[in-house]
């Protein structure tokens, strides 16, 4: 009965959960952009005090590796380093959007269409990916500007529900009849209790030394416009 700390910071959500042999038993989360660095270790001890679980009782941490949020995958990610290095225990890295994904079904189990899971990037763009309702990956994790083409041929032949941040700027653009659309938050750390204990149970550990977030694209520093008098 593995006891799995789980962390996700990919978006404006900071979420901690901690899972007992795949089932959620604590949680702590809040949506607001840029709280995750005064915030997360914070929650991570209110859910570890909440669950009555020593921090030496965790049999592995898990963490969201996007894509995402430059800056909060860099926390989320740091954190879970250090308390892997820390208690010596194994990391676990979970797809941040098949997360999202996992969470919808879990709310829905007769589904019976597809799920794109999207998380904003900029102006038209997002990243996403296509499941199945059996989280079937058949779309591979991209950054997309979507357009009223857009997931054309998904659509014309089959149910697909658009979720995450990303989802509502296209929401006026993806003008389809199969094109339906979730307003409900999926980026949380209890959406990924399932998915960590199946990578515990296969031994599918990451590297913690050279272990990185998955960016998808890199980060792009701009230079501050100067003001001239």
């Amino acid at each position: 009965m593995p006891n799995i700390l789980q962390i996700e910071t990919a978006t404006a959500s900071c979420s901690v959960a901690l899972s007992v042999n795949g089932e959620t038993k604590s949680i702590k989360e809040e949506i607001a952009p840029n709280i995750h660095a005064a915030n997360l270790t914070l929650f991570i001890d209110e859910v570890m005090k909440s669950a009555n679980c020593s921090y030496a009782e965790l049999d592995a941490i898990a963490v969201s590796k996007g894509p995402g949020s430059y800056t909060g995958l860099r926390i989320g990610v740091s954190t879970a380093k250090g308390l892997c290095f820390a208690l010596d225990k194994p990391l676990i890295a979970i797809a941040t959007l098949e997360l999202m994904a996992a969470g919808f079904l879990m709310e829905n189990p007769n589904y019976g269409g597809l799920v794109c899971p999207m998380i904003d990037a900029r102006r038209m763009e997002v990243y996403t990916a296509v499941f199945t309702n059996k989280l079937q990956e058949i779309e591979v994790v991209n950054a997309k500007i979507v357009d009223d083409r857009s997931f054309i041929l998904e659509l014309d032949r089959h149910f697909v529900t658009f979720i995450g941040d990303g989802a509502a700027k296209c929401e006026t653009v993806l003008d389809h009849q199969n094109a339906h659309f979730s307003t409900k938050n999926f980026n949380s750390a209890a959406n990924m209790s399932k998915l960590a204990f199946e990578a515990y149970q296969s031994k599918k550990f990451e590297d913690v030394a050279y272990f990185e977030p998955f960016y998808l694209k890199d980060f792009v520093v701009t230079a501050p416009k100067i003001k001239t008098l």
